[in-house]
């Protein structure tokens, strides 16, 4: 085997690798997991509240107004 065969090989052995990833990623059954997971930063002010005192949003009493 000469150079430019296993170069072939490494790059065919990355394609694949890089396909399987893709096709795991973009599963249906992954999803829900996925989703969950993206939510996991904001946790913290969902259960705490901490959304309800946003200073830059305006308040029901300005809204009135």
């Amino acid at each position: 085997m000469d150079l430019g065969t296993l170069q072939g090989i490494g790059t065919a052995l990355a394609m694949v690798a890089f396909i399987s990833v893709c096709l795991w990623a973009y599963s249906a059954g992954n999803r829900r997991r996925f989703d969950d997971a993206a939510q996991l930063p904001f946790a913290d002010d969902l259960r705490s509240g901490a959304g309800d005192d946003n200073p830059v949003a305006p308040s029901k009493a300005e809204k009135a107004e």
